[in-house]
């Protein structure tokens, strides 16, 4: 009775766990993008192609949709979590389509300004991202009947998804005077704000430690797949290879 009793209980951690993790990410998605966005809409001062702000949109509804998807968890009905899948499989998809369009939209606004070739380096932070993402949700999708897998596999996805609204903070806080005006920064300064968000990884990398004596394959192959990622980007990004796969990338849109 005893070893059921603290098998249960280690699984109502481990609701409760997932669902204030779910929690800093709506935190940080949205608190992170209020000043440069949220704040400016308000004000009327921002401005941008419809693409950004259906992007936007996708990204934070696909927040909170894993915020409401982490509560049924919490709660117990997996059942109803599993019957809104199919949403989430959609309302994913849309929002990773939406990154590829937005970006191409980013790259001929700022082809139009000059700033081309900059442009086209610094899109690597977000270029070599998507598919990483993409082959995160899959995996996360086809493990959908291993609880164990597929919450850390969707608790690492959102992990990578929280650098953006984290280099919006960076930015407001540490971007020089007038810099804005200057083109697209290096794509070196995306890393400082990959690793905060990954310190989140190393907190359920911890409790992992803690209750199982060792982190889950996840956790390992996951978030090793993950930090090569943000390290390598500003590598790849200086190549001939990879602004020969940007300009590919931005003729697609014509």
């Amino acid at each position: 009775m005893e070893a059921i009793a603290n098998a249960s209980a280690l699984r109502a951690e481990g609701r409760n766990f997932y669902l204030w993790m779910a929690g800093v990410f709506l935190l940080v998605a949205f608190g992170g993008f209020t000043p440069t966005y949220w704040a400016k809409m308000a004000s009327g001062t921002f401005h941008a192609e419809p693409i950004i702000h259906i992007h936007g949109i996708l990204l934070f509804s696909w927040t909170c949709f894993y915020f409401l998807q982490t509560s049924l968890v919490a709660a117990g009905r997996t059942l109803d979590h599993r019957a809104w899948g199919l949403a989430g499989i959609s309302l994913f998809t849309a929002m990773m389509v939406s990154i590829l369009i937005g970006q191409e939209a980013v790259l001929h606004r700022n082809e139009l300004l000059g700033f081309g070739d900059d442009a086209r380096r610094f899109a690597a932070v977000t270029l070599t991202a998507w598919p990483l993402m993409a082959v995160m949700f899959t995996l996360a999708i086809v493990h959908i009947r291993k609880p164990e897998a597929h919450k850390r596999l969707m608790t690492l996805l959102m992990i990578g998804m929280m650098t953006p609204a984290l280099a919006r903070v960076f930015l407001t806080f540490f971007t020089p005077a007038g810099a804005a005006s200057a083109g697209p920064p290096p794509p070196f300064v995306a890393l400082p704000p990959s690793l905060v968000a990954d310190l989140l990884l190393v907190i359920a990398i911890v409790r992992d430690w803690r209750l199982l004596g060792r982190p889950h394959p996840v956790y390992v192959y996951g978030g090793i797949a993950l930090v090569a990622q943000q390290l390598l980007t500003a590598p790849v990004a200086a190549t001939a290879t990879w602004m020969h796969i940007a300009r590919a990338f931005q003729s697609l849109a014509g």
